[in-house]
């Protein structure tokens, strides 16, 4: 995934998907760049609950 000519400040334009868990959406952050594909939990309350 490549945010960079496309993200430009707009945060509209980053990637959103589902946590597993409480079904919330989650937003593309900079720290996920390597594991966006294997995040699935919003936070680690979602984690420790699980898939929903």
């Amino acid at each position: 995934m490549t945010t960079g000519s496309a993200f430009r400040g707009n945060k509209a334009a980053l990637p959103v998907k589902p946590c597993v868990a409480c079904g919330r959406p989650m937003s593309w952050r900079k720290k996920w760049k390597n594991s966006w594909s294997t995040v699935r939990f919003c936070s680690a309350a979602c984690r420790r609950h699980g898939p929903g």
